[in-house]
């Protein structure tokens, strides 16, 4: 089986924002398996746990405090991009709603959990890299299993 790049939270990583995390058991047993290789971009691009919440805004990432890390979304994002490919992962499953991992829809940058259409740093960059991205709230089983089926050679 191709492997497929994930979250880090979503294998009980404790690398949320705040400090916990997102386990999703399926995807931490693909992990133990061999299959998931899980990366935090936010982590990835120097970024502390815990730390302040960040949103998207006006093409700049922005924590809740004003500090600007649009930079270490960028690093982060351009690091975990290569891990996936390095590891020849041929999609990804993230964490929904995340500046980092979002796909489909976004916090808007006003930190009132207003949802918006849009991807996250991480997320854009693998899609422009050809990696089809997905979270955990789609159905990211039958997902991978394309993503498999397509690749078989």
């Amino acid at each position: 089986m191709k492997k497929i790049v994930v979250s880090r939270c979503l294998t009980g990583e404790c690398c949320r924002y705040d400090g916990g995390h997102n386990l999703v058991p399926e995807i931490r047993e693909l992990q133990e398996r061999g299959i998931a290789v899980p990366v935090c971009p936010e982590q990835l691009g120097g970024l502390p746990t815990p730390r302040t919440p960040s949103e998207e805004r006006d093409g700049r990432v922005v924590m809740r405090d004003g500090n600007d890390v649009t930079e270490n979304f960028r690093r982060g994002a351009e690091r975990a991009l290569a891990i996936g490919q390095e590891q020849d992962c041929v999609c990804a499953v993230l964490k929904a709603k995340s500046p980092s991992c979002g796909c489909g829809t976004v916090y808007d940058g006003t930190f009132t959990r207003t949802l918006i259409p849009g991807d996250g740093v991480f997320t854009r960059l693998l899609k422009q890299a050809g990696i089809p991205a997905c979270t955990e709230k789609d159905d990211w089983r039958e997902f991978c299993a394309e993503c498999q089926r397509r690749t078989v050679s």
